[in-house]
């Protein structure tokens, strides 16, 4: 598959692009890489999604280690390789053991996860597959998260599934990655 939305050299992006591109570069991400790259065509919507991101991905109410889980089950869900590419390690360090980070890769529920991770998988699942959590989901959610946490996790899959059908229709490239390619 070609990129069909590939890198821009900085010097030849325009001045709003420049500065879109900066401030991610600035920030905790330290490149423009992965979604930003098809994004920077549109570099008012790049900024706004990049500042969305920033937040879910650092600072959720959720943690870092869940929200990493819970990018995980939305980029097999989209079949999503950047995104699985860049998280499934990230998830690794943060706790998420390496036969949930299998299983999920091969679309199946794993086992012995704890119990606020089987919650967001649960919820994630849900939320992807039915477009709606049922009602003892999210009762469980609400009372292991508060409202701030069930909406951060409602966010964090929104936005990644932005992310995704950015890069899958873009065909972004996949960095190397120390997690091998979901399998189709």
């Amino acid at each position: 598959m070609e990129d069909r939305l590939g890198p821009i050299p900085f010097a030849q992006m325009s001045a709003s692009q420049q500065v879109a591109a900066q401030a991610v570069i600035d920030g905790p991400r330290g490149a423009l890489y992965g979604p930003f790259v098809p994004l920077i065509r549109s570099p008012e919507l790049m900024a706004a999604a990049q500042r969305m991101g920033e937040y879910l991905r650092y600072r959720s109410a959720i943690g870092t280690r869940l929200t990493e889980l819970a990018i995980l089950v939305t980029a097999r869900e989209w079949s999503q390789q950047v995104e699985w590419a860049i998280h499934a390690p990230i998830a690794r360090e943060y706790g998420i053991a390496e036969e949930v980070i299998g299983a999920i890769a091969a679309r199946r529920r794993p086992d012995g996860l704890l119990a606020d991770e089987a919650l967001v998988v649960e919820f994630c699942l849900q939320l992807h597959r039915r477009q709606r959590v049922d009602d003892a989901t999210y009762a469980a959610a609400l009372a292991a998260f508060g409202e701030h946490g069930v909406v951060d996790l409602m966010g964090i899959n929104g936005y990644y599934t932005f992310l995704a059908m950015v890069m899958n229709a873009a065909q972004t490239a996949v960095p190397a990655s120390a997690a091998p390619p979901l399998p189709e």
